[in-house]
């Protein structure tokens, strides 16, 4: 697959302030066709979301027309099919590692997997469960180790997502999460890091780590909600005397 240079499309995509000024979306807003293609895919995508545009992964200067895609300036352009592991694994230096040391990685040089074939170029999403399915991995090979490893990866997946709504509830109550969703976000990233592994022991063996970590959260939690529990009932005795 060929990692196709973005350009946003100004004024058909809605640009956080960030973005806004740079001179690949004034550029490119009036272009169409192959260039508009990486443009729809981007928008909306996991990079945009946070901010992430045109130069932060293909280089060049974003305020200046003449430099934009000047070499001197950083630019960079489209990787080779086999410099997109480096190319991405500058911003995602962990998860390189461990495709480095994987099945996949050690067959890049032969056409092994890499980061476009299972995530795309532009329309890049938040890591999720379902990125392993039997539709995509059984494009290269049979599916019996990727579901094992999806299998192994559910419940946690779930009890991610779940203590992720109830430090919002608690937020939403007054109490604050800052540190407790600093360590979820950690986790989180602990967690979607190992499936690049493709191994399903170490797969099993940190997901069991993850698992203790969110037991504790799940605790601390509890001893909050406790805490609501007390406030509400002293706060109706406090009535109730008035």
């Amino acid at each position: 697959m060929v990692l196709v240079a973005v350009f946003i499309l100004a004024g058909q995509v809605d640009a956080s302030p960030a973005q806004q000024p740079t001179v690949c979306i004034q550029c490119h807003g009036g272009l169409a066709g192959h260039l508009a293609a990486p443009v729809i895919d981007w928008q909306g995508s996991v990079h945009q979301q946070n901010g992430i545009s045109c130069h932060d992964c293909h280089g060049g200067d974003p305020t200046d027309f003449a430099m934009a895609m000047e070499p001197e300036r950083g630019f960079v352009g489209v990787p080779d099919y086999e410099q997109v592991p480096n190319f991405c694994g500058r911003c995602h230096i962990g998860v390189l590692g461990d495709y480095q040391e994987s099945a996949h990685g050690r067959a890049l040089a032969e056409g092994g997997a890499q980061c476009v074939v299972c995530h795309g170029n532009h329309s890049v999403t938040p890591a999720h469960i379902d990125l392993i399915n039997q539709q995509d991995c059984s494009r290269c090979h049979d599916y019996g180790r990727a579901a094992e490893i999806k299998l192994a990866l559910k419940e946690t997946d779930a009890r991610l997502i779940r203590i992720d709504g109830e430090l919002q509830r608690i937020h939403k109550l007054g109490f604050s999460t800052e540190s407790m969703s600093g360590s979820l976000f950690d986790l989180r990233n602990r967690f979607h890091r190992v499936f690049h592994s493709v191994d399903v022991r170490k797969v099993r063996q940190e997901t069991g780590g993850v698992q203790a970590e969110l037991t504790k959260m799940e605790g601390e939690v509890k001893a909050i909600d406790t805490t609501l529990g007390q406030r509400k009932l002293w706060g109706s005795v406090v009535i109730a005397l008035l």
